[in-house]
């Protein structure tokens, strides 16, 4: 397999559509990056890989290598920042153009899969993040059978669990942790996204989808609840125009205020184009400090 160089491969898996796998993806990735740590994503949502968008990068044109591909660089390592290079690969980079449809079959989805956890070549990695579909169907089957066979002792990790507050999906997300559990897949731990809106125009903090159904799921299996993402605008801002993140005074998230300083924003308000990389402006993102407390559990529960 390629995944030779790879030390740790984390699933990031969600029984429901729409929760926000690839954000939660992203954002780990960022994460783990800004801790130091060199990171691939590999992106198996084949009918709709939103990787590339998620990073700013759906220009990009794959390299072939002899016997496969090298993934797209987000970023090289800063050692002097502390900052490990991100690396990603998706059918999305395979495409004629970003609004083709993938119509395949499930043989050929299987295939597709199979290939990219053989045919990709991944520099020295820590942490490979792989990207998947909702439901538990053919990627999932095919995953499970190649790295349950063909990956070394403890290179598979587990699997981040992603779901939102409402009973409607927390209802298909345990049908994944089942699945999890039918397949030997370590459950690294259950992320409730979309609990909380973070108002752009106000300082308000509001549940718009209720809270905690996804504790309450985690708790039921006995696996650990990595914490709590509300819906953040500036995030969304951030991924689709690559602008950084500003917030009123006032504005506090999970217990600590991200008000943006005054002045600091200036050059974003006269138009002046921000050229910083994207792991860069997503430290001033209020997810951020979110996501630093959960990349740390996560670390914590692979070393386990």
């Amino acid at each position: 397999m390629s995944l030779t160089k790879v030390k740790h491969i984390v699933l990031v898996l969600s029984g429901k559509g729409g929760v926000g796998k690839s954000s939660v993806t992203t954002q780990l990735a960022l994460s783990l990056s800004l801790a130091g740590h060199s990171v691939g994503v590999l992106d198996v949502d084949l009918t709709g890989p939103s990787i590339p968008r998620m990073f700013g990068i759906e220009d990009a044109k794959v390299t072939q290598a002899p016997g496969g591909w090298l993934p797209i660089t987000v970023h090289e390592a800063d050692p002097s920042a502390g900052i490990g290079s991100l690396r990603v690969m998706s059918l999305g980079f395979l495409l004629p153009k970003r609004g083709d449809a993938v119509v395949w079959r499930g043989p050929k989805k299987t295939a597709m899969v199979r290939q990219f956890l053989t045919d990709v070549f991944w520099d020295e990695t820590d942490y490979l993040l792989i990207d998947t579909p909702p439901g538990t169907s053919d990627e999932h089957i095919s995953l499970a059978e190649n790295l349950l066979q063909k990956a070394r002792p403890g290179q598979l990790a587990g699997a981040v669990v992603v779901t939102t507050p409402q009973a409607v999906a927390t209802a298909d997300v345990r049908k994944e942790l089942n699945f999890c559990q039918k397949t030997s897949i370590r459950v690294l731990g259950v992320v409730e996204n979309m609990c909380g809106f973070v108002c752009p125009n106000c300082s308000e903090c509001t549940n718009i989808f209720m809270s905690g159904g996804g504790e309450v799921m985690a708790n039921d299996f006995g696996v650990r609840f990595l914490g709590r993402i509300p819906i953040d605008p500036q995030f969304l801002v951030l991924i689709e125009t690559g602008k950084r993140p500003t917030y009123p005074a006032g504005t506090t998230v999970d217990g600590k205020d991200v008000s943006t300083p005054a002045g600091a924003s200036a050059a974003e308000e006269v138009g002046v184009k921000d050229g910083s990389l994207l792991v860069h402006k997503y430290k001033d993102c209020s997810l951020a400090q979110i996501f630093s407390k959960i990349t740390a559990d996560v670390i914590s529960a692979v070393q386990q």
